[in-house]
């Protein structure tokens, strides 16, 4: 009887304990998954600033709003010395890092435009003539990320929600809406200007525009920013820029001089092409205009499944090039961009709500002060006489090789060579490019040079040569590499520019804010292809399938 009453209350017990362990192990489960939920954030919003160096945050901080670029430094996480560790640092391969977390090594975006080797023509990164535009009857919208041959965190959030997550990407200029979008972006638009004005996109999207995108188009808002460009505060306010007017800088057709107000005929006319909306800070006012309607159209953030909201801002590029990093023009710039990434702000936090998004801020590439204007001030800087550089390396072909032929096309610093004509002479390949390779070298404004078979044969872990193989891809890029000295540029002799591997070009801000992300700083070193993968841990997905970029662990709460 009493074995009875003790195995009763053995088996009592013992059920008890085991029920107890589900419940916990229950709770812990329900636990894990409050977790996820809590730091999963509806929408994830990638704002890309073309040629944003890390220093016009700082040069201008004291300037800005404290709802727009100071929210981010302030309530964010700041990655102070985060670089793009490849070249060339353009447009087109500066957005795909971004979003694959890889270099163009990898991603197979080598640059804006690019010899094709297989073609033997060149190749712009975004085209495709196998898509139709929508929207327009220009050829403008003949394009899709085909090139791109590795998927974004656009893509891989698309594939983790069965696609049900929407993708929208917005800029100006189409590689920045189209790269960053992916593969399986819901849509990619952008601005043709010429003398239409309307954003467009792609067949490879859709076959016609959604009713709100028309209805944007003829509103009159690309016509609303045809006008006069002042400053936006007394330009006496403007200490942290150079003269208004000097030799360093551009100016628009029609105009005597490059300072303020810009009043050219073509900017005042409101029939005549939109395209010089892009050189101004109203280009950027458009694009927040856009993005704002399409976050409010498209109901992004709106439930419990992740949306991609990815947003470039191309003017301050087109301003860059024009007037240069010192300009008032620049300066200009950035406090009117400082105003809309605060209307961004607000609109999310309207629309999706405070503390329901995850934002990252970066650039596609940095820039370079204008050497006529380093040199006045007498740091070593110039330009390149490519016709000169050129008429010396034909020179040399002819006599070395009989024939100048040997040398296919020359493009983003790289020389691509004729392998035919090479084993046709008999030739070794490593020798050729050696040979060059040591010609080039001594030519003025060179600082070094590389071989293909160099990027081949080493695993750089540092300085230029890291970088560089970064960027080469062994199917696309050329036989022989060159650098030019910190401060030469191929350009005009106003304006900056960009696309090499020195530290202006590389060191671009990375900020991040929101849900998931911690409050601070670092100084450790950062790059481009960690941001892809520090979104990817921060939603639980999968990194995009090239991923080479490893998580900011110190982003992350």
């Amino acid at each position: 009887m009493k074995m009875k009453k003790y195995f009763i209350t053995s088996l009592f017990v013992g059920t008890l304990l085991v029920a107890s362990g589900l419940t916990a192990q229950k709770k812990n489960k329900d636990n894990v998954s409050d977790d996820l939920l809590r730091v999963k954030p509806k929408l994830v919003v990638g704002v890309v600033v073309d040629q944003m160096r890390y220093d016009y945050l700082t040069r201008f901080y004291d300037q800005f709003s404290d709802d727009g670029f100071k929210r981010l430094v302030e309530e964010g996480f700041n990655c102070k010395n985060n670089h793009f560790n490849y070249a060339p640092t353009s447009t087109g391969p500066g957005h795909t890092s971004v979003y694959t977390g890889t270099s163009p090594s990898v991603h197979g975006i080598i640059g804006n435009n690019w010899y094709d080797k297989e073609t033997d023509t060149s190749v712009y990164c975004a085209s495709d003539d196998t898509y139709s535009s929508v929207g327009t009857t220009a050829n403008a919208g003949k394009m899709s990320p085909h090139r791109m041959t590795v998927t974004t965190i656009t893509d891989e959030l698309r594939l983790h929600t069965q696609m049900q997550g929407k993708t929208i990407a917005i800029a100006l200029k189409d590689r920045g809406a189209v790269l960053p979008g992916g593969h399986t972006a819901n849509a990619a638009y952008w601005f043709h200007g010429a003398d239409e004005g309307k954003w467009i996109t792609s067949t490879f999207y859709m076959d016609q525009l959604p009713k709100w995108v028309s209805d944007f188009n003829a509103s009159g808002k690309a016509q609303s920013y045809k006008r006069e460009w002042n400053t936006l505060r007394d330009i006496s306010e403007y200490k942290e820029s150079g003269t208004d007017n000097n030799l360093f800088e551009g100016k628009f057709d029609g105009e005597n001089a490059t300072s303020f107000p810009h009043k050219p005929a073509e900017l005042l006319d409101k029939t005549k092409s939109f395209d010089i909306i892009k050189a101004t800070p109203f280009g950027n006012s458009l694009t927040t205009d856009f993005a704002i309607e399409a976050l409010k159209q498209e109901r992004l953030g709106t439930d419990d499944i992740t949306d991609f909201l990815a947003v470039s801002f191309s003017s301050t590029d087109y301003v860059g090039h024009m007037f240069g990093v010192n300009s008032k023009e620049i300066q200009d710039t950035y406090l009117r961009l400082d105003e809309d990434i605060a209307r961004l702000f607000k609109a999310l936090d309207k629309n999706v709500g405070e503390g329901e998004y995850t934002l990252f801020l970066t650039a596609d590439h940095g820039a370079v002060e204008v050497p006529t204007y380093l040199k006045s001030e007498k740091i070593p800087s110039g330009y390149v006489d490519t016709a000169a550089n050129k008429k010396r390396l034909n020179e040399f072909l002819q006599y070395k090789y009989g024939t100048v032929d040997i040398v296919k096309n020359y493009s983003n610093d790289q020389i691509f060579l004729d392998h035919k004509i090479v084993k046709n002479l008999d030739l070794s390949l490593a020798e050729v490019q050696v040979e060059i390779a040591q010609e080039v070298l001594g030519y003025d404004a060179i600082d070094r040079v590389y071989t293909a078979n160099q990027m081949w044969s080493n695993n750089y872990t540092s300085g230029i040569p890291y970088i560089l193989q970064n960027g080469y891809n062994q199917k696309r890029s050329g036989d022989v590499l060159i650098v030019l000295k910190p401060g030469y540029i191929s350009y005009s002799s106003t304006g900056s520019t960009h696309g090499s591997p020195q530290i202006y070009d590389t060191h671009a801000p990375l900020l991040f804010y929101g849900k998931g992300v911690k409050a601070g700083s670092t100084i450790n070193r950062t790059e481009i292809p960690d941001i892809a993968p520090t979104i990817s841990a921060l939603l639980g997905i999968s990194f995009p399938n090239g991923t080479t970029g490893k998580p900011i662990t110190e982003v992350l709460k």
